[in-house]
Protein backbone atom coordinates (compact mmCIF):
# COMPACT_ATOMS: atom_id res chain seq x y z
CA UNK A 1 0.00 0.00 0.00
CA UNK A 2 2.60 2.19 0.83
CA UNK A 3 4.42 4.97 -1.68
CA UNK A 4 7.83 3.60 -2.14
CA UNK A 5 10.52 6.19 -0.87
CA UNK A 6 12.84 7.58 -3.00
CA UNK A 7 16.56 6.59 -3.03
CA UNK A 8 17.42 9.89 -1.22
CA UNK A 9 15.04 8.88 1.49
CA UNK A 10 16.26 5.26 1.68
CA UNK A 11 19.40 6.93 2.02
CA UNK A 12 19.14 9.59 4.77
CA UNK A 13 17.20 6.58 6.68
CA UNK A 14 20.36 4.92 7.18
CA UNK A 15 22.15 7.70 9.00
CA UNK A 16 19.16 7.39 11.65
CA UNK A 17 20.26 5.90 15.26
CA UNK A 18 18.05 4.25 17.51
CA UNK A 19 18.48 6.70 20.56
CA UNK A 20 14.83 6.99 21.73
CA UNK A 21 13.45 4.84 24.11
CA UNK A 22 9.98 4.40 25.73
CA UNK A 23 10.12 7.35 28.68
CA UNK A 24 12.46 9.31 26.63
CA UNK A 25 9.15 9.08 24.07
CA UNK A 26 6.87 10.55 26.85
CA UNK A 27 8.62 13.37 28.08
CA UNK A 28 9.89 14.73 24.62
CA UNK A 29 6.29 14.67 23.72
CA UNK A 30 5.44 16.19 27.27
CA UNK A 31 8.12 18.63 26.54
CA UNK A 32 6.46 19.35 22.99
CA UNK A 33 3.21 19.41 23.59
CA UNK A 34 2.34 20.70 27.31
CA UNK A 35 2.31 24.39 26.93
CA UNK A 36 2.28 27.46 29.45
CA UNK A 37 1.62 29.81 26.59
CA UNK A 38 -1.98 28.82 26.16
CA UNK A 39 -2.64 28.60 30.02
CA UNK A 40 -3.47 32.37 30.39
CA UNK A 41 -5.21 33.07 26.43
CA UNK A 42 -7.41 30.09 27.58
CA UNK A 43 -8.28 31.56 30.59
CA UNK A 44 -9.59 34.49 29.44
CA UNK A 45 -12.66 32.84 28.37
CA UNK A 46 -12.97 32.49 32.55
CA UNK A 47 -14.65 29.67 34.32
CA UNK A 48 -16.51 28.16 31.43
CA UNK A 49 -12.55 27.64 29.99
CA UNK A 50 -12.16 24.95 32.53
CA UNK A 51 -15.38 23.30 31.42
CA UNK A 52 -14.60 23.56 27.63
CA UNK A 53 -10.96 21.93 28.99
CA UNK A 54 -12.63 19.09 30.29
CA UNK A 55 -15.04 18.55 27.21
CA UNK A 56 -12.67 18.62 24.65
CA UNK A 57 -10.54 15.97 26.59
CA UNK A 58 -13.41 13.61 26.84
CA UNK A 59 -14.63 14.75 23.53
CA UNK A 60 -11.55 15.15 21.59
CA UNK A 61 -8.45 14.12 23.71
CA UNK A 62 -9.34 10.38 24.05
CA UNK A 63 -10.60 9.41 20.66
CA UNK A 64 -7.61 11.31 19.29
CA UNK A 65 -5.17 9.63 21.62
CA UNK A 66 -7.01 6.08 20.37
CA UNK A 67 -6.79 6.93 16.93
CA UNK A 68 -3.12 7.81 16.91
CA UNK A 69 -2.05 5.27 19.05
CA UNK A 70 -3.20 2.27 16.56
CA UNK A 71 -1.57 4.55 13.59
CA UNK A 72 1.41 5.21 15.14
CA UNK A 73 2.15 1.50 16.26
CA UNK A 74 1.39 0.42 12.85
CA UNK A 75 3.18 2.89 10.56
CA UNK A 76 6.41 3.83 11.94
CA UNK A 77 8.42 5.01 9.24
CA UNK A 78 10.64 8.02 9.98
CA UNK A 79 8.83 10.98 9.01
CA UNK A 80 5.30 9.99 10.94
CA UNK A 81 2.57 11.98 9.86
CA UNK A 82 3.95 13.09 6.39
CA UNK A 83 4.47 9.06 5.44
CA UNK A 84 0.89 8.62 6.55
CA UNK A 85 -0.39 10.86 4.49
CA UNK A 86 1.61 10.39 1.47
CA UNK A 87 0.53 6.69 1.45
CA UNK A 88 -3.26 7.76 2.03
CA UNK A 89 -3.52 10.32 -0.81
CA UNK A 90 -0.28 11.08 -2.35
CA UNK A 91 2.56 12.75 -2.14
CA UNK A 92 1.00 16.43 -2.91
CA UNK A 93 -0.97 15.82 0.03
CA UNK A 94 1.63 14.61 1.89
CA UNK A 95 3.67 17.77 1.18
CA UNK A 96 0.71 20.00 2.13
CA UNK A 97 0.49 18.53 5.50
CA UNK A 98 4.23 18.37 6.37
CA UNK A 99 4.33 22.51 5.54
CA UNK A 100 1.85 23.27 7.34
CA UNK A 101 2.83 21.28 10.73
CA UNK A 102 6.86 22.16 10.21
CA UNK A 103 6.14 25.99 9.63
CA UNK A 104 4.08 26.39 12.81
CA UNK A 105 6.85 25.35 14.97
CA UNK A 106 8.98 28.40 13.40
CA UNK A 107 6.25 30.63 13.42
CA UNK A 108 5.07 29.50 17.20
CA UNK A 109 8.95 30.12 18.21
CA UNK A 110 9.37 33.19 16.81
CA UNK A 111 6.06 35.09 16.94
CA UNK A 112 4.78 33.37 20.27
CA UNK A 113 7.52 31.81 22.14
CA UNK A 114 9.83 34.39 22.11
CA UNK A 115 7.59 37.55 22.99
CA UNK A 116 5.76 35.19 25.99
CA UNK A 117 9.81 34.54 27.44
CA UNK A 118 10.78 37.96 26.89
CA UNK A 119 7.49 39.06 28.97
CA UNK A 120 8.51 36.37 31.42
CA UNK A 121 12.28 38.17 31.99
CA UNK A 122 9.99 41.35 32.37
CA UNK A 123 7.88 40.65 34.89
CA UNK A 124 10.12 39.65 37.67
CA UNK A 125 13.86 40.33 36.02
CA UNK A 126 15.36 42.89 34.19
CA UNK A 127 12.89 45.37 31.99
CA UNK A 128 13.13 44.91 28.56
CA UNK A 129 12.00 48.20 26.84
CA UNK A 130 9.79 46.68 23.94
CA UNK A 131 11.36 47.55 20.45
CA UNK A 132 14.46 48.36 22.03
CA UNK A 133 18.06 47.08 20.83
CA UNK A 134 17.64 44.97 24.08
CA UNK A 135 14.49 43.46 23.25
CA UNK A 136 15.34 42.18 19.57
CA UNK A 137 18.25 40.70 20.90
CA UNK A 138 16.57 38.52 23.54
CA UNK A 139 14.58 37.75 21.05
CA UNK A 140 17.10 36.61 18.69
CA UNK A 141 19.09 34.79 21.16
CA UNK A 142 16.07 32.61 23.18
CA UNK A 143 15.27 31.76 18.91
CA UNK A 144 18.60 30.65 18.09
CA UNK A 145 19.50 28.65 21.45
CA UNK A 146 16.26 26.70 20.56
CA UNK A 147 17.47 25.80 17.11
CA UNK A 148 21.10 24.87 18.01
CA UNK A 149 19.29 22.25 20.80
CA UNK A 150 16.97 21.05 18.20
CA UNK A 151 20.47 20.45 16.21
CA UNK A 152 22.53 18.41 18.64
CA UNK A 153 22.80 14.77 18.11
CA UNK A 154 19.42 12.86 19.72
CA UNK A 155 21.59 10.42 21.21
CA UNK A 156 22.43 13.67 23.95
CA UNK A 157 19.85 16.77 22.81
CA UNK A 158 16.93 14.60 23.87
CA UNK A 159 17.98 14.87 27.62
CA UNK A 160 17.13 19.14 27.06
CA UNK A 161 13.06 18.18 26.46
CA UNK A 162 13.96 15.64 29.32
CA UNK A 163 14.71 18.30 31.79
CA UNK A 164 12.58 20.78 30.44
CA UNK A 165 9.10 18.16 30.62
CA UNK A 166 10.34 17.61 34.39
CA UNK A 167 10.46 20.89 35.20
CA UNK A 168 7.48 22.26 33.45
CA UNK A 169 5.69 19.21 35.15
CA UNK A 170 7.09 20.38 38.67
CA UNK A 171 6.53 24.18 38.17
CA UNK A 172 3.30 23.54 37.53
CA UNK A 173 2.47 21.15 40.49
CA UNK A 174 4.08 23.58 42.75
CA UNK A 175 1.72 26.83 41.28
CA UNK A 176 -1.32 24.11 41.79
CA UNK A 177 0.12 23.63 45.32
CA UNK A 178 0.81 27.28 46.40
CA UNK A 179 -2.26 28.37 44.49
CA UNK A 180 -4.70 25.79 47.17
CA UNK A 181 -2.48 27.35 50.28
CA UNK A 182 -3.46 31.05 48.76
CA UNK A 183 -7.07 29.79 48.51
CA UNK A 184 -6.97 28.71 51.98
CA UNK A 185 -5.65 31.80 53.17
CA UNK A 186 -6.98 34.69 51.28
CA UNK A 187 -10.09 33.28 49.75
CA UNK A 188 -11.02 32.68 46.02
CA UNK A 189 -12.04 35.15 43.46
CA UNK A 190 -16.13 35.45 42.84
CA UNK A 191 -17.10 32.07 41.36
CA UNK A 192 -20.43 30.51 41.04
CA UNK A 193 -22.06 27.52 39.27
CA UNK A 194 -23.32 29.63 36.77
CA UNK A 195 -20.20 30.61 35.85
CA UNK A 196 -19.00 27.68 34.51
CA UNK A 197 -21.81 27.04 32.57
CA UNK A 198 -20.76 26.79 28.99
CA UNK A 199 -21.60 29.12 26.29
CA UNK A 200 -21.16 29.36 22.24
CA UNK A 201 -18.87 32.41 23.07
CA UNK A 202 -16.72 30.09 24.76
CA UNK A 203 -16.74 27.61 22.65
CA UNK A 204 -15.89 29.92 19.24
CA UNK A 205 -12.79 31.27 21.20
CA UNK A 206 -11.36 27.92 23.17
CA UNK A 207 -11.71 26.05 21.10
CA UNK A 208 -8.85 26.87 18.66
CA UNK A 209 -6.76 27.38 21.75
CA UNK A 210 -7.70 24.01 23.42
CA UNK A 211 -7.03 22.05 19.93
CA UNK A 212 -3.77 23.33 19.42
CA UNK A 213 -3.30 22.84 23.16
CA UNK A 214 -4.19 19.04 22.96
CA UNK A 215 -2.60 18.34 19.51
CA UNK A 216 0.51 16.79 18.74
CA UNK A 217 0.96 13.92 20.41
CA UNK A 218 1.64 11.23 17.23
CA UNK A 219 3.98 13.78 16.69
CA UNK A 220 6.53 11.33 17.82
CA UNK A 221 6.38 9.43 14.89
CA UNK A 222 8.28 11.96 12.90
CA UNK A 223 11.40 10.37 14.54
CA UNK A 224 10.10 6.93 14.55
CA UNK A 225 13.56 5.56 12.48
CA UNK A 226 15.19 6.83 15.91
CA UNK A 227 13.48 4.74 17.99
CA UNK A 228 14.36 1.34 19.80
CA UNK A 229 10.94 -0.07 19.59
CA UNK A 230 8.51 2.06 18.04
CA UNK A 231 5.44 -0.19 17.73
CA UNK A 232 5.35 -0.93 21.03
CA UNK A 233 6.88 2.32 22.79
CA UNK A 234 4.30 4.75 20.60
CA UNK A 235 0.66 3.76 22.09
CA UNK A 236 2.49 3.77 25.35
CA UNK A 237 3.84 7.33 24.56
CA UNK A 238 1.06 8.82 23.12
CA UNK A 239 -1.62 6.97 26.10
CA UNK A 240 0.66 8.29 28.72
CA UNK A 241 1.40 11.83 27.70
CA UNK A 242 -2.16 12.87 26.52
CA UNK A 243 -2.97 11.55 30.61
CA UNK A 244 -0.48 13.76 32.10
CA UNK A 245 -1.31 16.25 29.49
CA UNK A 246 -4.83 16.65 30.41
CA UNK A 247 -4.17 17.21 33.95
CA UNK A 248 -1.22 20.02 33.28
CA UNK A 249 -3.86 22.15 31.24
CA UNK A 250 -6.83 21.06 33.49
CA UNK A 251 -5.83 21.76 37.53
CA UNK A 252 -3.41 24.94 36.22
CA UNK A 253 -6.44 26.86 34.21
CA UNK A 254 -8.71 26.31 37.02
CA UNK A 255 -6.06 27.57 39.65
CA UNK A 256 -5.92 30.97 37.32
CA UNK A 257 -9.60 30.95 37.62
CA UNK A 258 -9.82 30.97 41.38
CA UNK A 259 -6.83 33.66 42.21
CA UNK A 260 -6.97 36.13 39.64
CA UNK A 261 -10.27 38.08 38.43
CA UNK A 262 -11.61 37.45 34.78
CA UNK A 263 -11.00 41.22 33.51
CA UNK A 264 -7.63 40.83 34.60
CA UNK A 265 -6.47 37.92 33.41
CA UNK A 266 -4.38 38.68 29.82
CA UNK A 267 -3.12 36.18 27.44
CA UNK A 268 0.46 37.04 27.43
CA UNK A 269 0.75 37.53 30.97
CA UNK A 270 -2.22 35.28 32.53
CA UNK A 271 0.00 32.67 34.48
CA UNK A 272 2.57 35.43 35.71
CA UNK A 273 -0.12 37.37 36.99
CA UNK A 274 -1.43 34.13 38.74
CA UNK A 275 2.40 33.27 40.07
CA UNK A 276 2.47 36.90 41.40
CA UNK A 277 -0.76 36.69 43.14
CA UNK A 278 0.11 33.20 44.75
CA UNK A 279 3.23 33.46 45.46
CA UNK A 280 2.37 36.43 47.99
CA UNK A 281 1.95 33.08 50.62
CA UNK A 282 5.74 33.09 50.96
CA UNK A 283 5.83 36.20 52.56
CA UNK A 284 9.81 38.13 51.80
CA UNK A 285 11.13 35.16 49.93
CA UNK A 286 8.35 35.79 47.34
CA UNK A 287 10.85 38.16 45.75
CA UNK A 288 13.41 35.87 44.72
CA UNK A 289 11.25 32.83 44.31
CA UNK A 290 9.90 35.06 41.23
CA UNK A 291 13.19 35.50 39.78
CA UNK A 292 14.05 31.95 39.91
CA UNK A 293 10.56 31.16 38.75
CA UNK A 294 10.78 33.68 35.77
CA UNK A 295 14.91 31.82 35.07
CA UNK A 296 13.37 28.33 34.66
CA UNK A 297 10.27 29.42 32.68
CA UNK A 298 12.29 30.92 29.76
CA UNK A 299 14.38 27.67 29.89
CA UNK A 300 11.27 25.81 30.07
CA UNK A 301 9.85 27.40 27.01
CA UNK A 302 13.58 26.87 25.10
CA UNK A 303 13.09 23.66 25.41
CA UNK A 304 9.66 23.27 24.08
CA UNK A 305 10.41 24.65 21.15
CA UNK A 306 13.45 22.68 20.69
CA UNK A 307 11.23 19.46 21.20
CA UNK A 308 9.09 20.88 18.66
CA UNK A 309 12.33 21.12 16.18
CA UNK A 310 13.27 18.51 16.65
CA UNK A 311 10.09 16.13 15.97
CA UNK A 312 8.88 18.90 13.18
CA UNK A 313 12.07 18.92 11.63
CA UNK A 314 12.73 15.92 11.12
CA UNK A 315 9.35 15.39 9.52
CA UNK A 316 9.91 18.06 7.09
CA UNK A 317 13.23 16.61 6.00
CA UNK A 318 11.95 13.51 5.00
CA UNK A 319 9.11 14.94 3.25
CA UNK A 320 12.23 16.93 1.71
CA UNK A 321 14.61 13.86 0.45
CA UNK A 322 10.79 12.03 -0.71
CA UNK A 323 10.69 14.58 -3.37
CA UNK A 324 8.33 16.60 -1.79
CA UNK A 325 10.09 20.20 -1.00
CA UNK A 326 12.91 21.40 -2.97
CA UNK A 327 15.15 19.32 -4.69
CA UNK A 328 15.72 17.24 -1.79
CA UNK A 329 18.51 19.92 -0.31
CA UNK A 330 16.33 20.02 3.13
CA UNK A 331 16.45 16.48 2.99
CA UNK A 332 19.64 15.83 4.08
CA UNK A 333 20.56 14.56 7.75
CA UNK A 334 24.35 15.49 8.86
CA UNK A 335 25.99 11.77 9.19
CA UNK A 336 28.15 12.41 12.33
CA UNK A 337 25.05 14.07 14.47
CA UNK A 338 22.16 12.33 12.30
CA UNK A 339 20.03 15.63 12.11
CA UNK A 340 18.30 17.21 9.75
CA UNK A 341 20.58 20.88 10.21
CA UNK A 342 19.85 22.17 6.93
CA UNK A 343 16.10 22.34 7.97
CA UNK A 344 16.93 23.33 11.86
CA UNK A 345 18.43 26.77 10.25
CA UNK A 346 15.61 26.93 7.94
CA UNK A 347 12.96 26.68 11.27
CA UNK A 348 15.94 29.73 12.57
CA UNK A 349 15.74 31.63 9.72
CA UNK A 350 11.43 31.28 9.44
CA UNK A 351 11.60 32.24 13.14
CA UNK A 352 13.52 34.86 12.77
CA UNK A 353 11.63 36.61 10.01
CA UNK A 354 8.23 35.91 11.73
CA UNK A 355 9.72 37.42 14.68
CA UNK A 356 10.56 40.64 13.16
CA UNK A 357 7.47 40.80 10.98
CA UNK A 358 5.84 40.80 14.77
CA UNK A 359 7.45 43.25 15.96
CA UNK A 360 6.24 45.82 13.70
CA UNK A 361 2.84 44.82 13.80
CA UNK A 362 0.51 47.56 15.71
CA UNK A 363 -1.27 46.99 18.77
CA UNK A 364 -0.22 45.96 22.31
CA UNK A 365 2.29 42.97 23.21
CA UNK A 366 -0.63 41.18 24.46
CA UNK A 367 -2.40 41.34 21.16
CA UNK A 368 0.39 40.71 19.01
CA UNK A 369 0.86 37.88 21.23
CA UNK A 370 -2.56 36.57 20.70
CA UNK A 371 -2.50 37.12 16.93
CA UNK A 372 0.80 35.48 16.33
CA UNK A 373 -0.26 32.48 18.42
CA UNK A 374 -3.44 32.37 16.47
CA UNK A 375 -1.65 31.98 13.17
CA UNK A 376 0.63 29.03 14.00
CA UNK A 377 -2.75 27.06 15.42
CA UNK A 378 -4.42 27.71 12.26
CA UNK A 379 -1.79 26.29 10.26
CA UNK A 380 -1.40 23.68 13.00
CA UNK A 381 -4.96 22.89 12.91
CA UNK A 382 -5.34 23.02 8.81
CA UNK A 383 -2.75 20.01 8.64
CA UNK A 384 -4.90 17.42 10.78
CA UNK A 385 -7.70 18.31 8.38
CA UNK A 386 -5.52 15.68 6.03
CA UNK A 387 -3.49 13.59 8.65
CA UNK A 388 -6.95 12.07 10.12
CA UNK A 389 -8.24 11.19 6.96
CA UNK A 390 -5.31 9.99 5.81
CA UNK A 391 -5.60 7.76 9.68
CA UNK A 392 -8.60 6.65 9.27
CA UNK A 393 -7.88 5.59 5.36
CA UNK A 394 -4.91 3.47 6.13
CA UNK A 395 -7.05 1.38 8.12
CA UNK A 396 -9.51 0.32 6.08
CA UNK A 397 -6.62 0.41 2.57
CA UNK A 398 -4.31 -1.93 4.36
CA UNK A 399 -6.55 -4.13 6.90
CA UNK A 400 -3.39 -6.89 6.88
CA UNK A 401 -0.55 -4.41 8.40
CA UNK A 402 0.47 -5.73 11.67
CA UNK A 403 -1.30 -3.18 14.44
CA UNK A 404 0.74 -4.23 17.96
CA UNK A 405 -2.06 -1.37 19.42
CA UNK A 406 -5.29 -1.95 18.16
CA UNK A 407 -8.37 0.16 19.05
CA UNK A 408 -11.70 -2.68 20.08
CA UNK A 409 -13.68 -1.18 17.19
CA UNK A 410 -14.69 -2.33 14.01
CA UNK A 411 -13.66 -0.03 11.12
CA UNK A 412 -17.13 1.86 10.82
CA UNK A 413 -16.92 2.99 14.79
CA UNK A 414 -13.15 3.74 14.16
CA UNK A 415 -13.86 6.06 11.20
CA UNK A 416 -16.80 7.37 13.41
CA UNK A 417 -14.19 8.49 15.89
CA UNK A 418 -11.48 10.10 13.30
CA UNK A 419 -14.72 12.12 11.86
CA UNK A 420 -15.16 13.35 15.47
CA UNK A 421 -12.41 14.34 15.93
CA UNK A 422 -12.42 15.86 12.20
CA UNK A 423 -15.43 17.94 13.21
CA UNK A 424 -13.80 19.71 15.95
CA UNK A 425 -10.68 20.53 14.05
CA UNK A 426 -12.63 21.93 10.98
CA UNK A 427 -14.55 23.87 13.60
CA UNK A 428 -11.69 25.16 15.34
CA UNK A 429 -9.80 25.92 11.82
CA UNK A 430 -12.92 28.34 10.60
CA UNK A 431 -13.00 29.91 14.16
CA UNK A 432 -9.06 30.63 13.93
CA UNK A 433 -8.77 31.98 10.45
CA UNK A 434 -12.46 33.79 10.49
CA UNK A 435 -13.09 35.08 14.23
CA UNK A 436 -16.35 36.55 14.48
CA UNK A 437 -18.07 35.30 11.47
CA UNK A 438 -20.15 32.77 13.43
CA UNK A 439 -21.52 34.36 16.25
CA UNK A 440 -23.27 36.77 14.52
CA UNK A 441 -25.68 33.72 13.14
CA UNK A 442 -26.48 33.12 16.88
CA UNK A 443 -27.25 36.79 17.63
CA UNK A 444 -24.09 37.37 19.78
CA UNK A 445 -22.46 40.78 19.70
CA UNK A 446 -18.71 40.35 18.34
CA UNK A 447 -16.13 43.74 19.29
CA UNK A 448 -13.17 42.16 17.34
CA UNK A 449 -10.72 45.13 17.95
CA UNK A 450 -12.24 44.48 21.75
CA UNK A 451 -10.76 40.80 22.17
CA UNK A 452 -7.99 40.98 19.63
CA UNK A 453 -6.63 44.31 20.19
CA UNK A 454 -6.02 44.71 16.44
CA UNK A 455 -8.81 45.52 13.21
CA UNK A 456 -10.03 42.71 11.47
CA UNK A 457 -7.88 44.11 8.49
CA UNK A 458 -4.86 43.83 10.07
CA UNK A 459 -5.99 40.05 11.86
CA UNK A 460 -6.78 38.78 8.38
CA UNK A 461 -3.85 40.24 6.40
CA UNK A 462 -1.68 38.53 8.78
CA UNK A 463 -3.03 35.34 8.96
CA UNK A 464 -5.06 34.42 5.25
CA UNK A 465 -1.65 36.33 4.23
CA UNK A 466 0.51 33.53 6.07
CA UNK A 467 -1.70 30.90 4.09
CA UNK A 468 -1.30 32.27 0.88
CA UNK A 469 2.67 32.48 1.06
CA UNK A 470 2.77 28.78 2.52
CA UNK A 471 0.48 27.71 -0.21
CA UNK A 472 3.14 29.09 -3.55
CA UNK A 473 6.11 28.13 -0.86
CA UNK A 474 4.38 24.58 -1.01
CA UNK A 475 3.90 24.87 -4.84
CA UNK A 476 7.40 26.01 -6.00
CA UNK A 477 8.28 23.05 -3.36
CA UNK A 478 6.83 20.42 -4.82
CA UNK A 479 7.86 21.70 -7.99
CA UNK A 480 11.75 21.73 -7.46
CA UNK A 481 11.49 17.74 -5.80
CA UNK A 482 10.83 16.95 -9.31
CA UNK A 483 14.32 15.47 -9.85
CA UNK A 484 14.11 13.43 -6.79
CA UNK A 485 11.11 12.05 -7.23
CA UNK A 486 11.99 10.78 -11.10
CA UNK A 487 15.08 9.27 -9.33
CA UNK A 488 12.40 6.48 -8.19
CA UNK A 489 10.55 6.66 -11.76
CA UNK A 490 14.06 5.45 -13.27
CA UNK A 491 14.80 2.72 -10.78
CA UNK A 492 11.86 1.41 -10.13
CA UNK A 493 8.59 -0.68 -12.00
CA UNK A 494 5.69 1.44 -12.61
CA UNK A 495 3.64 -0.08 -10.01
CA UNK A 496 5.96 1.30 -7.24
CA UNK A 497 6.43 4.90 -8.96
CA UNK A 498 5.51 7.40 -6.56
CA UNK A 499 4.48 9.71 -9.12
CA UNK A 500 2.01 6.64 -10.52
CA UNK A 501 0.62 6.26 -7.04
CA UNK A 502 0.26 10.19 -6.53
CA UNK A 503 -2.47 9.48 -10.34
CA UNK A 504 -3.73 6.68 -8.86
CA UNK A 505 -4.63 8.16 -5.47
CA UNK A 506 -5.23 11.71 -6.33
CA UNK A 507 -6.00 12.12 -9.28
CA UNK A 508 -3.49 14.55 -10.52
CA UNK A 509 -0.15 13.46 -11.65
Amino acid sequence: MSATPTALAQEQESKLLKTLGRFDLVFLLIAAVVGLETLGQVSTYGAEAFTWTLVLAALFLIPYGLLFAETGAAFTEEGGAYTWVRDAFGRKAGAIAALLTWVTQPVWVGGSMAFLATEGWNVNLTKITGGSTADYVFKLVFIWLTVLAAIVSLRYGKWLPTVGAILKVALLVFFVGTAALYAAKNGVADLSIHDFSPTLTGLFGATPLLLFAYLGFESGNSAAGEMKNPSRDVPFGILRSSGIAALCYLLPIFSILLVVPKDKITGIGGFFDATATVFGVYGGAADVMLKILSVCLVFVLMTQGAAWMIISDRMQAIAAADGAFFGGFFGIFNRRLSTPVRVNFLSGTVATVFMLVAMKVSGSAGAIFGVVLTIAITTFLLSYLLVIPAAIRLRKVDPDRPRPFRVPLPDRWFAAMGWLCFAWILLGSWVAIFPGTLEPLFGIEYGFHDVWGVSRGTFEIFTIGTLVVLLALGIIGYLRGAPVRRAVTLDTPDHTNPDHTDHDRSGVA
